[in-house]
């Protein structure tokens, strides 16, 4: 147990170290902060640390294990009826309380949070029960997701451009780290009882499709309701820290509102898995005390990851992005971003989650380290167009569109499980921190520059999750190509060898005749 402590601490710290670095070195140069501000970002890296680490111990103690069961049981069943709708009632209950919607909810303005919360967890629900069905009857996932991206586009025709962007940010937070462990879980099960040896081709895709459902349910709810162009009061999102006592007491505040929502979020999911147990019988005493064990790591975690993420790095981005949008003509913007997106997608729960599974499903033949690469440049370019977007003003859908062509394109020439993969890192890597963090950087540099809020700071989400599908594509047809060369050097190889044994044995039996005439 300690030396798996010790994995979870080194791997937190080399994950939130170099986005803390950027940021002290940010704030000792280019953008000074308030030191109320910069006390609060240092005890939020404390708490991004330990909250990870905890966190993600409890997700493979709990989550894992208690996903992969119900989705082999519900393979198992057979009735179609009873996967759908198990499988929509799943997909609310842990999308309700997402603490990464929250965070999304709290900035949105003109729509009730409730409202919002309700409209995402259904669509996640009713994808869901779709992504199960896609395993149970082998259907394409490039052909679903086609469809299903060309009618969001059409339904942006029909509603308010200041719902595009908050739509398609939907699709990204929703699945973050409460969902994905589950899901993805879930999937694996389904797909190892249903797909026997190509279980892994169906093993991804899921989070791609629990991501499309809610920017289609909020483009719906587009056209019902109205945003305003987004007036922020900026002192609310930089608290004034005067001291360290005031810091602390925020902080505890914090902590005990995050506990709640948190306690929330889990309730479902555990009341879920308790009736789950008394029916099927399938957790021994001894594994029901680790997922129980699990579950209040999962909980301990994620309550001091979300108040660091939301105390500390919240207040630091906001700070951050109205100081560079401020420097010159703001284009330093940019390549800072990019900087910081580089590193800060390692820092999202979720992405190491889907890291691991990638890495266990395919035996080792598309590595942790090579996902986190991948994603890394991804997630880079994907704040850099959003920084590019709120110093131009140019419409989200001039990159959406010609974006996911790209990345639908690039599904027919891929293996077929490199597309699940890629679709689901594009989930995975726009959570909390995304929300949390680079949200907030977005609007404190619209607002400096006087964009609209709505359209051009919302959306940075949107490009987070497309991004890394067309660069993780990228990396699947490069490793298509390795593959092909190196099955055609085994084969030139086996050729050449077959070819020098006849060769041998026709001359050592020519040598044998002669002898034996003589």
């Amino acid at each position: 147990m300690k030396d798996l402590i010790k994995l979870k601490l080194h791997e937190s710290i080399t994950s939130i170290l170099p986005i803390g670095a950027i940021v002290l070195l940010l704030s000792i140069t280019l953008t000074p902060m308030h030191t109320g501000t910069f006390m609060l970002f240092l005890l939020g890296v404390l708490c991004l640390i330990a909250g990870l680490a905890i966190f993600t111990m409890g997700a493979e103690m709990s989550m894992q294990p208690l996903g992969s069961k119900i989705g082999a049981s519900l393979a198992k069943s057979g009735k179609l009826w009873l996967i759908a709708g198990i499988s929509f009632i799943i997909g609310i209950l842990v999308t309700i309380s997402e603490p990464d919607l929250q965070i999304l909810a709290d900035q949105v303005s003109g729509v009730e949070n409730m409202v919002l919360i309700l409209t995402v967890s259904v669509g996640v629900g009713i994808f869901l029960a779709i992504a199960m069905l896609k395993i149970m009857f082998r259907i394409n996932l490039a052909l679903l997701l086609m469809i299903f991206y060309i009618i969001a586009f059409a339904l942006c025709l029909f509603i308010s451009p200041n719902f595009w962007s908050v739509a398609f940010d939907s699709g990204g937070v929703t699945t973050g780290p409460m969902t994905v462990p589950f899901i993805m879980a879930i999937g694996a099960g389904v797909s190892g009882i249903r797909s026997g040896k190509n279980g892994h081709d169906d093993a991804f895709g899921l989070v791609a499709l629990c991501s499309i459902g809610p920017i289609l349910a909020v483009l719906i709810l587009g056209i019902c309701f109205s945003l305003n162009g987004g007036d922020y009061d900026m002192s609310e999102m930089i608290p004034i820290v005067e001291n360290t006592r005031s810091g602390m007491q925020l902080y505890l505040h914090s902590f005990a509102t995050h506990a709640k929502d948190v306690a929330i979020a889990l309730l479902p999911t555990i009341a879920f898995a308790f009736l789950f147990q008394l029916v099927t019988r399938a957790f021994s005493l001894k594994k029901l005390i680790r997922i129980g064990v699990g579950i209040v790591y999962t909980f301990v975690g994620l309550v001091i990851f979300l108040t660091g993420a939301n105390e500390g790095f919240r207040p630091a981005g906001a700070s951050i992005g109205q100081a560079l949008a401020g420097l010159g003509n703001g284009y330093i913007l940019i390549p800072i971003s990019m900087l910081i997106g580089f590193f800060i997608v390692n820092a999202e729960p979720a992405v190491y989650v889907l890291n691991k599974q990638v890495e266990q499903i395919t035996a080792g033949a598309i590595s942790a380290g090579t996902m986190r690469i991948t994603l890394s440049i991804g997630v880079s370019a994907a704040l850099g167009l959003s920084m590019l977007r709120i110093l131009t003003g140019i419409s989200i859908l001039w990159i959406l569109i010609p974006g996911y062509i790209i990345a639908l394109g690039l599904s027919l020439f891929v293996p077929r499980f490199f597309t699940g993969i890629a679709f689901d890192s594009g989930g995975v890597a726009s959570g909390v921190m995304m929300s949390a963090f680079v949200l907030p950087l977005s609007i404190g540099a619209c607002s400096t520059v006087g964009g609209n809020i709505m359209t051009q700071a919302f959306g940075c989400v949107s490009f987070v999750a497309l991004t890394p599908i067309i660069s993780i594509q990228i990396c699947g047809l490069v490793y298509q190509i390795k593959a092909k060369r190196a099955i055609s050097r085994f084969t030139s190889e086996t050729e050449t060898f077959l070819d020098y044994s006849d060769s041998f044995s026709s001359d050592s039996t020519s040598k044998t005749k002669k002898e034996v005439h003589s």
